[in-house]
């Protein structure tokens, strides 16, 4: 079996499992995520997310905010005006 099927045949607890795991450094049963452990971990996560989740559901996920100016009634400069 190669990674992909690996991956395509994961199930929801696994994944949840290894998040847990990546972000208490832990395995279940109390052993340390190796940093090589952590790595194949976090490209399982990321691997299954892409299929499986939404965008915004995904690991990593940031959503962006909208820029001053992207409307059509903001301009994208504000005049300074000078009072004395």
């Amino acid at each position: 079996m190669d990674y992909l099927q690996i991956i395509a045949t994961m199930s929801p607890e696994t994944y949840h499992s290894l998040v847990r795991a990546v972000e208490l450094g832990k395995w279940p049963d109390g052993k340390t995520v190796t940093p090589p452990q952590r790595e194949n971990a976090m490209q399982a996560i990321i691997a299954w997310g892409e299929s499986h989740l939404s965008e915004q559901d995904r690991v990593g996920y940031i959503k962006k905010k909208e820029k001053v100016g992207d409307s059509d009634d903001t301009p994208l400069e504000t005049p300074l005006n000078w009072k004395e």
